[in-house]
């Protein structure tokens, strides 16, 4: 029975690159391609893929909400990051979320088949280097008696965190990210509630503290 995939990518000619690489396994089909969150989300809602390849940077809705909502419309198809980011931060980020695998783009075409056939099986796939950070992770949280890692902010949500110090409105930060007000509003949410703040003034000491504003 093939492993049914749905690529998530904002560039066409990487799933275009994955699509005729996947085609070619055996025991794999692309049943889908979405070019942002949002439509992932609405195409794994109809079809029902095993398997979800999701970028992270993208426009609108990003990987990381793209797979909060797909883990709460379909837990039972599985999410492999496939992205160019290797920080610790989106490596977390991206984990807490429900992502099950993450590869680098820069990784070997075998190992990208291997992940999929790995996460597409219930079990989770860290590419090797990516894996330390889960290893450190974990023992400074040895180290510091946490039942888990600390959570640092992911770079996009530093970036509207920064813009929200500054003054800027919801509309105007989505304008200058290229995000929708929906998607800024969820980062705003995310960020009081990881830092435990509640008003704009928090918000701005925090983003002084940390060096993001001046």
């Amino acid at each position: 029975m093939s492993i049914r995939l749905l690529l998530v990518d904002d560039h066409e000619i990487v799933r275009a690159g994955l699509r005729a690489l996947l085609q070619r396994q055996p025991d794999m089909e692309v049943v889908g391609e979405a070019s942002d969150g949002a439509e992932a989300v609405r195409q794994v809602s109809q079809l029902r893929p095993d398997v979800v390849l999701l970028d992270i940077t993208m426009p609108d809705m990003d990987g990381i909400e793209a797979a909060r909502q797909i883990r709460a419309v379909a837990p039972e198809t599985h999410i492999l990051a496939l992205t160019i980011h290797e920080e610790e931060a989106y490596f977390f980020e991206m984990l807490n979320a429900g992502a099950e695998g993450y590869i680098p783009k820069r990784a070997s075409p075998e190992d990208l088949v291997q992940a999929i056939r790995v996460v597409a099986r219930g079990e989770v796939y860290l590419y090797p280097t990516l894996a330390g950070l889960l290893v450190r992770g974990y023992l400074r949280c040895l180290q510091a008696g946490q039942a888990e890692p600390e959570q640092p902010l992911t770079p996009r949500q530093q970036e509207v965190l920064r813009l929200l110090a500054e003054g800027l409105t919801s509309r105007e930060i989505a304008e200058r990210l290229g995000l929708s007000v929906k998607t800024v509003e969820h980062h705003r949410e995310n960020i009081m509630e990881r830092l435990g703040l509640r008003t704009r003034a928090d918000l701005i000491r925090y983003a002084l503290q940390k060096g993001l504003i001046s």
